[in-house]
């Protein structure tokens, strides 16, 4: 997945400007506590950060 990937699917799953907040506030307990941003930052997968995000928040196996 790449980052350009993840904007669009956080985008269509949460909803733009949920999404862009979410990715900049929440912080994700997969990513040792640090929001998916500082995580992308830092070198983790951005479908690891996808699918972490995707369990915190329920999302469907299928919107996945």
């Amino acid at each position: 997945m790449t980052l350009t990937e993840f904007r669009e699917r956080t985008g269509e799953v949460f909803g733009s400007l949920r999404a862009d907040h979410l990715v900049r506030t929440h912080h994700l307990s997969a990513c040792g506590g640090r929001t998916a941003a500082e995580a992308i930052d830092a070198g983790e997968s951005v479908k690891r950060v996808w699918l972490a995000l995707c369990e915190e928040f329920d999302v469907p196996e299928v919107d996945r």
